[in-house]
């Protein structure tokens, strides 16, 4: 079996909360749309891909490399990515 490093890449993402979901809306532009989550909270419908994907509080939205957008869960985000000091 061959083993594969994933490469160093910088991205662009918000922690999609309560506080900033229009931050987070202007982020993606359009490709979201807001909703209601299953428990009433608000969420982010986000076009991705792979077909439409939700955003709950506490995700991050991520941008890709090709400019594409999807959510991620905060232990994910937090295991695969480190802020970048600028």
């Amino acid at each position: 079996m061959s083993k594969y490093r994933k490469k160093p890449v910088v991205i662009e993402a918000e922690h999609f909360t309560d506080e900033n979901k229009e931050r987070c809306f202007n982020f993606v532009f359009s490709n979201a749309f807001p909703g209601i989550d299953e428990a009433g909270r608000p969420c982010l419908k986000i076009q991705t891909l792979e077909g439409i994907m939700t955003a709950s509080l506490g995700d991050y939205i991520i941008k890709g490399v090709s400019g594409e957008f999807y959510p991620c869960k905060p232990d994910i985000f937090a295991a695969t990515y480190e802020p970048v000091e600028e």
